[in-house]
C-alpha cells in the first residue's frame, strides 16, 4: 500500500499533463471495484455517500465523511480526491481544521465549495470565498487542492462570473480548478484556455458524449458526481419495485456473485 505521500505525488502527477476520468465510488466495494477495473486515482460523491446512509446530499456531518474518506483512503492503493463540500465551517478557522483533519484521513486531494450551506445555499461573496480558500491552501500540506464555484449549477449561462471567480482561486494557488454545470463545447474550450495551465476538472452531464471530446478541448480530468451511485441506485429501485409487485425477473440482470468476489480478495 502507497504511503499517503506517495499517492499525493502521484496525484500531482496526474494533473500534468493529458486528460484522465476520476470516477466517483460511493462506498468501499464500488472503490474496490474502479480499482480492480484500473482507473489511476478516485473521487469521493458527498451525494453518493450520502445515499448509502439514508440521508439527502449535504445531509452528512464532518465526523460522517471523514469516517468515510478514512475507509477509502485505507480501502484502495488510489490517490483518494475528496468531494469535500463546503469545508464543513463558514469561516476560514474551521475550513483549515476541516482540511487538516481531511488530509489527516490519507485523501490526496480535496475540493472545497463556494457555497454557503449555512444560508440556504447562496454563494459566498468574493472575498470571503477567496478567504476561506487562503486558508484550505494553507491548510492542504501537499494535497491538491481543487477551487470548486457552483455558479453554474444555479444559472448555466453565467461562465463570465464562473470563469472570474476561478481564476481569482488559480491565483490564490489552487492546483485545479471546477465549475460543474458547464456543458458546451464553446465554454468548456474557453474556461481550459483562460486558466492554461492550471488544469480543469469538469462534470460529465451528457451521458453521450466520451471521454475523447473533454480530451480534445484541453480538460485535464473528467469526473461524474453522483452518477455511478444513481445507477446503482435506480437498478436497485427499479429491482425492488418489480419484487413488491411479485417479479424477480430484475434480479437476473445482476452481476455474478464470483466475478465480485474476485475482485475483493
Amino acid at each position: 500500500m502507497p504511503t499517503p505521500a506517495e499517492k499525493r505525488a502521484a496525484f500531482h502527477a496526474l494533473h500534468a499533463d493529458g486528460c484522465f476520468l476520476i470516477p466517483n465510488p460511493y462506498d468501499l466495494g464500488s472503490a474496490r471495484m474502479l480499482q480492480h477495473l484500473g482507473f489511476r486515482a478516485l473521487a469521493s460523491t458527498s451525494s453518493g455517500m450520502a445515499w448509502t446512509l439514508g440521508r439527502p446530499d449535504y445531509g452528512v456531518r464532518r465526523e460522517d465523511a471523514l469516517a468515510h474518506l478514512a475507509a477509502l483512503c485505507e480501502a484502495v492503493d488510489l490517490p483518494v480526491n475528496a468531494d469535500f463540500e463546503s469545508g464543513f465551517a463558514a469561516d476560514p478557522e474551521g475550513v483549515a481544521t476541516s482540511v487538516r483533519l481531511a488530509v489527516r484521513a490519507g485523501v490526496a486531494g480535496l475540493s472545497i465549495e463556494d457555497r454557503n450551506r449555512e444560508a440556504h445555499g447562496v454563494l459566498y461573496d468574493r472575498a470571503t470565498a477567496l478567504a476561506r480558500l487562503r486558508a484550505a491552501r494553507e491548510a492542504s500540506a501537499g494535497a491538491v487542492l481543487v477551487a470548486r464555484t457552483e455558479i453554474l449549477l444555479d444559472d448555466p449561462t453565467q461562465i463570465h462570473a464562473a470563469l472570474d471567480s476561478l481564476a481569482a482561486f488559480a491565483a490564490l494557488g489552487a492546483d485545479c480548478l471546477y465549475a460543474p454545470g458547464v456543458r458546451k463545447a464553446e465554454d468548456i474550450a474557453t474556461i481550459v484556455r483562460a486558466l492554461a495551465p492550471k488544469p480543469v476538472n469538469v462534470l460529465a452531464m451528457d451521458p453521450t458524449l466520451p471521454l475523447a471530446f473533454y480530451a480534445d478541448l484541453g480538460v485535464r480530468r473528467v469526473s461524474i458526481g453522483g452518477g455511478l451511485a444513481r445507477v446503482a441506485f435506480g437498478a436497485a429501485l427499479e429491482a425492488a419495485r418489480r419484487l413488491a409487485n411479485g417479479d424477480f425477473s430484475a434480479l437476473a440482470r445482476g452481476a455474478p456473485g464470483r466475478e465480485l468476489n474476485g475482485m475483493f480478495v
